[in-house]
């Protein structure tokens, strides 16, 4: 079998989840090889996401591993069967692939939930505040690549409109929403858009005002993507080189936890309306 030109992010996770199931039945690839009849060449290859594998053959690793979790299985079996060219693969030439792999995660994601500190979530800003934001990058983009962005950031809230769509929840602190990204001209339309978002069915905002004082993640942006099934959840961070994804157990529970305590501290869907009108009418 030939080797795969693109291993995308969804790729990598199956390989990652097949090697988590071997390696907690104590089996070195060599030995998960002998068991499946082929090498271990080749069982390195599917975990590393560098060869397909079939649903049949899964289900041969997973009885080897004495794997019985059948929704996991069957989650496996869908990320392996995917031959579909999602529509992020057109900007496969001119966007940074960790892009593209959220954008994918997004599109197959049964839940989203974000929180941000001192930005809009890309899924609700407008293409002006999403222009802004990319013109202040460290590294400068020239006017090709920051079009090329904005297009890409508008597709990918298509997540939100598409019928039944996955559930999304956002908590914004104040300072985001005071920003003023490009002056109050474009500052406006975009409270207004997260206002006209939120009354979307499966939509929630809900902000964190200044006088909630200090609260656990204050300095982080967090994006917990869930899973088919929730083992094969993510975490996304937002970092100057490009997004980084965490799978772990741990960091996943370490991060639902402090999502929970943000939405603690937040006001509740209403109030948040409220108070996101209140700095709207003062621009």
């Amino acid at each position: 079998m030939a080797p795969r030109a693109v291993i995308t992010a969804r790729r990598l996770r199956l390989g990652a989840e097949l090697r988590k199931l071997r390696e907690l039945a104590g089996l070195s690839s060599t030995e998960a090889g002998r068991l499946l009849g082929t090498n271990q060449a080749q069982i390195s290859n599917i975990e590393s996401g560098r060869f397909g594998v079939s649903g049949e053959r899964i289900r041969a690793m997973a009885r080897n591993y004495d794997c019985a979790d059948e929704p996991l299985l069957n989650e496996l079996i869908t990320m392996a069967g995917a031959r579909r060219r999602g529509w992020w693969e057109e900007y496969r030439e001119v966007l940074p692939a960790g892009l593209l792999d959220l954008a994918e995660m997004e599109h197959y994601a049964a839940g989203l939930r974000v929180a941000h500190t001192v930005h809009i979530p890309g899924l609700l800003q407008t293409p002006e505040h999403a222009r802004e934001v990319f013109r202040q990058g460290v590294t400068p983009l020239t006017p090709p690549e920051i079009e090329h962005r904005v297009s890409f950031r508008i597709k990918r809230q298509t997540v939100l409109y598409r019928n039944a769509p996955a559930p999304y929840r956002a908590v914004v602190h104040e300072a985001a929403l005071r920003m003023k990204f490009g002056g109050p001209t474009i500052a406006r339309p975009q409270l207004e858009r997260l206002l006209e978002t939120s009354e979307r069915d499966g939509v929630t905002i809900r902000v964190i005002p200044f006088d909630a004082g200090a609260f656990p993640g204050s300095g982080q942006s967090v994006y917990y993507i869930d899973g088919p099934v929730p083992h094969l959840d993510t975490v996304q961070l937002d970092q100057s080189h490009g997004p980084v994804m965490l799978d772990a157990e741990a960091q996943l529970s370490k991060y639902r936890k402090l999502l929970e305590r943000m939405e603690a501290v937040a006001l509740g869907k209403r109030e948040s309306r409220d108070f996101i009108q209140a700095i709207a009418r003062s621009l």
